[in-house]
């Protein structure tokens, strides 16, 4: 059995590992011979330590990823996300390959909103407005700022004291932009895209400061009762997803209309240009991504960083 730690992964991963491997797992989803299993969601000893087991096959490969939440880490010295990847052996059905994926997590959330932005929202895209100043928030920016020109991050968070740190924390991550503080209203009206990095459950801004022709992603909702978005908006934007039927369960599409179209992006991206399942083909639409979180997307990052572990050596 192959093993890679914490400090062996974070040191493989990077932005452009992750959007390819993202890439790969999205188109996966829609191919034929793929599986992707409900996800199970549990919790501690604590109520409040929370667990989720996603997991899925595709004919060349098969795993799971288990991701936790322990929201006292830090009084501790740790991180409150942790992440282990495991990869099986599908001839024997043993355990292939271990990958602890805290920092890697993060990337591979960050380059499934980076790749659904890359086909919708506009090429132009200058301003983004982020709701969120922690760390997933910051690896949501950077991943963005490499697919379309941004510019100007707005920042809307509680913590004053994070957001004066976050245009330092996107520099170390490659993305040189401007960072203001901004309110929820302010930041929607000037933003070409919208990102919503919270654990919110009840929506964060009001349908109609959303412009025409902005792009909204949505990455927070991952449980029932979880909302960032306002359902007005939904009713009024084309909607995307990684997992229609996982969307509806427990992503922000759990609040959308029920005859409400949902797309999945993996189709967008396998269609090439034009045709049904295209990306944006009006300047003016709303647009709207939302990142559930599917185990293709940590089985193909794994998959990326242990050939790159090979390659070296």
């Amino acid at each position: 059995m192959r093993f890679i730690s914490e400090e062996e992964s974070a040191a493989l991963v990077d932005h452009a590992l992750a959007f390819e491997a993202a890439r790969e797992a999205l188109i996966a989803a829609v191919a034929p011979g793929t599986t992707l299993f409900p996800a199970v969601l549990g919790h501690g000893s604590e109520p409040t330590n929370r667990f989720s087991i996603k997991s899925g096959s595709t004919a060349d490969y098969a795993g799971l990823k288990v991701g936790s939440f322990w929201p006292g880490n830090p009084d501790r010295g740790l991180p409150r996300h942790n992440s282990v990847i495991l990869l099986f052996d599908q001839a024997v059905g043993r355990v292939d390959t271990v990958i602890e994926a805290g920092r890697v997590n993060a990337y591979r959330t960050a380059a499934a909103d980076a790749v659904a932005a890359s086909v919708l929202a506009r090429p132009d895209s200058a301003v983004l407005a982020v709701f969120g100043a922690g760390n997933q928030a910051e690896f949501e920016c950077a991943a963005l700022a490499r697919v379309l020109p941004i510019r100007t991050v707005l920042v809307v968070a509680r913590d004053a004291a994070k957001v004066a740190g976050f245009a330092e924390r996107l520099r170390r991550q490659g993305a040189a932009v401007e960072v203001w503080a901004a309110d929820p209203q302010e930041a929607c009206r000037a933003a070409d895209v919208i990102v919503t990095a919270t654990p919110a459950r009840a929506p964060l801004f009001e349908a109609d400061w959303v412009r025409p022709g902005t792009h909204v992603a949505a990455m927070g909702a991952d449980a029932k009762g979880k909302q960032e978005l306002p359902p007005a908006l939904l009713e009024r934007a084309a909607l995307y997803c990684d997992l229609p039927e996982q969307s509806r369960t427990i992503g922000e599409f759990q609040h959308a209309p029920a005859a409400a179209e949902l797309r999945a992006i993996g189709a967008v991206l396998g269609s090439g240009q034009g045709g049904r399942n295209a990306g944006r083909t009006d300047p003016e639409a709303i647009t709207v991504f939302d990142s559930s979180g599917i185990a293709l997307q940590d089985l193909t990052i794994a998959r990326a960083i242990l050939a790159k572990a090979g390659g070296r050596g």
